[in-house]
């Protein structure tokens, strides 16, 4: 096995262990829950298969879903947020991205800081919005999605900052 399919099995293993055993049990005043386990789909090798992607993307979601019991949910956001990471990720980062030439954890503050705010409240507003499953509490969800989306954004950059070292 090459060295990158060992660091995503890895990365998906530490993040489901971690989001279940620590996180999931972090609930600060109603509104914010940190969900940096979607850090695997923004992290996962952009020129690798992107069918391999969306599949691992479901097997996170439904990991997390198993745990919390949650029916899905994490699964059909997680889903949706891997589909959609290929337009951002052009957007974003334009004819670098075309020639995969990107690394989210190398690219500038900037970027990253924008890529990880798009990619974590798209994900959160999903996943409160099939949650609560009622317009009625638009504003609760984008509350929840607020909160919890900064401090997730808070804990992926502070992650992918300590962990991004280079060796030499």
């Amino acid at each position: 096995m090459s060295n990158s399919i060992l660091r995503n099995i890895l990365r998906f293993i530490v993040l489901v262990l971690a989001q279940i055993t620590l996180f999931n049990n972090i609930d600060f005043l109603g509104y914010i829950n940190p969900y940096p386990y979607v850090l695997f789909v923004l992290l996962f090798p952009i020129g690798d298969n992107r069918a391999l992607l969306l599949f691992s993307s479901f097997l996170l979601g439904l990991s997390i879903d198993m745990f919390a019991n949650s029916g899905g949910m994490h699964a059909a956001a997680c889903v949706t947020v891997a589909y959609l990471r290929p337009w951002i990720l052009q957007s974003i980062f334009g004819i670098a991205y075309e020639y995969n030439a990107v690394k989210v954890s190398s690219a500038a503050y900037g970027e990253r800081l924008l890529f990880l705010s798009i990619m974590i409240f798209t994900h959160h507003l999903i996943l409160f919005s099939l949650e609560s499953f009622n317009f009625s509490d638009i504003i609760y969800i984008l509350k929840k999605t607020l909160f919890s989306g900064a401090f997730t954004l808070l804990l992926c950059m502070l992650f992918i900052t300590l962990f991004s070292f280079r060796r030499k």
